[in-house]
């Protein structure tokens, strides 16, 4: 998975006038938290390693970064610290989308969707 910049996605709430950046790596560790949701450290970090090969270190960075961001919070159950996603995944899975017609296909969704008509080994 690359670590380079990605789209900013606007989380829901508050937050919404804001937008996040969010690399490739970060987007890791939120789908962990869509999957799974409010998680401890240690299963989150379990979770991410699960389909990363990524060391504790690496994760602690990525989830340090979003809380930095904004993009996710943590709050404290039962005496742990759980971790949540902050950003909506449907709002950054638009996003995704956005970026990618925007960079690819000047922003036209039919010309993304002639190329899987054409294409649908894509």
């Amino acid at each position: 998975m690359q670590l380079g910049r990605r789209g900013a996605h606007r989380p829901r709430g508050a937050a919404a006038l804001t937008r996040i950046a969010v690399t490739e790596a970060e987007s890791a560790v939120l789908a962990a938290l869509w999957r799974r949701g409010p998680l401890s450290a240690a299963s989150l970090m379990d979770e991410v390693k699960s389909r990363q090969p990524w060391g504790d270190a690496t994760i602690k960075t990525l989830l340090h970064r979003l809380m930095q961001k904004g993009a996710v919070r943590s709050q404290k159950e039962d005496g742990r610290q759980r971790y949540h996603a902050v950003i909506d995944r449907q709002a950054y899975v638009e996003g995704e989308v956005q970026d990618l017609l925007d960079r690819l296909f000047d922003g036209r969704p039919d010309r993304l969707v002639a190329l899987l008509a054409e294409r649908p080994d894509l």
